[in-house]
């Protein structure tokens, strides 16, 4: 298959989440001096009855069979579809650093949200070092506690043993220095920062705590390997107490922070915004919309389009019009075909899935791609374009569409459930246990049967409870 620049960016367009179409869109009223933004919605329709002239708008967008001409001028659109990623995780990252262009007398208003935003934090190392240049102590200890703070990790563990930092041909400190500069190092905040393991963090936080926590200091120092095997009544032997008071114990180190380096510097969080919007209806129904009211309504400038069929205009500057009125309409009718393609994928799914948005998770059935894209009329890979980095929000909460896509097993009355219902049954099985008498993964198995999940081996309750990061039954036994 040969494919046309056109409908190469037309599947880029609609691999694009929200937030990363807003960016493109952004990139392209930056760069594209023949594309402008309709201030109202109104105009919407003028907009498009002007941006059709001077472009060939006759050929259907979706359905139009596109030809790369045999010449060399496409090579790039090829590779940029090549590199188009599978996921958009990291999209943020890539994603340029653009700003709309503001009207004479129109504020920028992303320049106005930059300069209120606060600045961003400091890294950990930077705070450490920081306190570690009022610390009182001789040089060669000094320069020892600036090489440890240098291979302290973001969640503030040391990274390398001291041993490995010592090497007296190139620094001019020895191994006594580098020990006692982590002592200092450890005295920093946040509390437990500069420790090589959690017990010794745990200890470095229990020791700087306000409340005595003398108990919990004895457990983990002389008990830590039992307190992880959830061995509590030898340890209640061995430190003549009793079981209660070791799970109080817990209780209270539960305020630990098994990270305190995290406490310090940035985080980013991506924002997720949902592309679709799934609302119950007067009828009993749902209601599938798009959450793209806010994208801006674009148009081609019918300034430019006259001068590029005027004849009195040089030949090269016609042609960098017209080939910039092509761009700019290839964009729009991008973000149009997106629009109705990820419509009419989003209303397949909540007519296949309609028992899940009527009654929850456990109701989530096996859906294929390929189904939708029977459905809908287009290739499986346009569906798998479509669902990429989208969210849906629905009275459930924000899902990512892609999770309505999954394989599944008989259930015992014939129909079929997804993996994703099995997981879930799995989660309400040992959320309802008896926490002294904790489920094994065989007992699992068998109440899954019971609900009617059908035949389901032991192996596979093992792996979807480690996928749920549940542990086994002996380590949530409640004493």
């Amino acid at each position: 298959m040969k494919l046309a620049p056109r409908m190469i960016q037309s599947m880029e367009i609609l691999q694009l989440p929200l937030l990363a179409l807003q960016e493109k869109i952004d990139a392209e009223l930056n760069s594209n001096p023949v594309l402008e933004q309709v201030e109202e919605r109104g105009d919407e329709g003028a907009g498009a009855a002007e941006s059709t002239e001077g472009a060939d708008s006759d050929e259907n967008v979706e359905e139009a069979e596109l030809i790369v001409k045999d010449d060399a001028n496409n090579i790039e659109d090829f590779q940029r579809l090549d590199n188009i990623s599978a996921d958009f995780d990291d999209y943020m990252e890539m994603s340029e650093q653009v700003r709309y262009r503001p009207r004479l007398g129109e504020t920028d208003k992303k320049l106005e949200a930059l300069q209120n935003t606060a600045a961003n934090d400091i890294s950990l190392n930077d705070h450490l070092k920081e306190q570690w240049r009022l610390v009182d102590a001789e040089e060669p200890v000094k320069k020892a506690g600036e090489l440890i703070i240098d291979y302290i990790d973001k969640k503030g563990y040391l990274a390398v043993r001291l041993e490995q930092l010592h090497n007296k041909d190139k620094h001019k400190f020895g191994i006594e220095h580098l020990r006692q500069a982590l002592e200092l190092v450890q005295k920093l905040e946040p509390a437990g920062v500069g420790a090589r393991d959690v017990r010794e963090s745990f200890l470095i936080q229990m020791a700087q705590f306000p409340e005595d926590m003398s108990f919990e200091i004895e457990l983990v120092s002389k008990h830590w390997d039992a307190l992880l095997d959830n061995r509590l009544p030898q340890i209640a032997k061995k430190m003549k107490s009793s079981v209660e008071k070791i799970n109080d114990a817990i209780s209270h180190m539960s305020k630990l922070d098994t990270s305190p380096g995290l406490q310090v510097g940035r985080n980013d969080n991506h924002p997720i915004m949902a592309d679709v919007i799934v609302e119950p209806n007067d009828d009993g129904g749902y209601t599938v919309s798009l959450r793209d009211t806010h994208l801006p309504n674009l148009r081609v400038n019918n300034f430019y389009v006259k001068m590029s069929k005027d004849r009195k205009i040089d030949t090269k500057t016609r042609d960098f019009l017209q080939q910039n009125i092509r761009s700019a309409q290839w964009l729009m009718d991008a973000i149009v075909q997106r629009r109705n393609t990820l419509l009419k994928v989003a209303g397949s799914v909540v007519k296949n899935q309609r028992e899940f948005f009527d009654k929850g998770r456990l109701y989530l059935k096996p859906l294929s791609m390929a189904t939708v894209a029977d459905e809908v009329g287009v290739h499986i890979a346009t569906v798998s374009r479509a669902v990429a980095g989208k969210y849906v929000q629905c009275p459930q909460g924000i899902l990512p569409l892609r999770g309505f896509f999954s394989g599944g097993m008989a259930a015992a009355d014939g129909s079929r459930q997804s993996w994703d219902a099995v997981r879930e049954k799995i989660q309400q099985i040992v959320d309802e246990e008896d926490k002294s008498k904790p489920l094994g993964d065989d007992e699992i198995r068998k109440k899954l049967e019971e609900t009617g999940a059908g035949k389901i081996a032991r192996r596979t309750v093992a792996k979807y409870r480690k996928l749920l990061n549940i542990p086994t039954a002996r380590f949530r036994k409640k004493y």
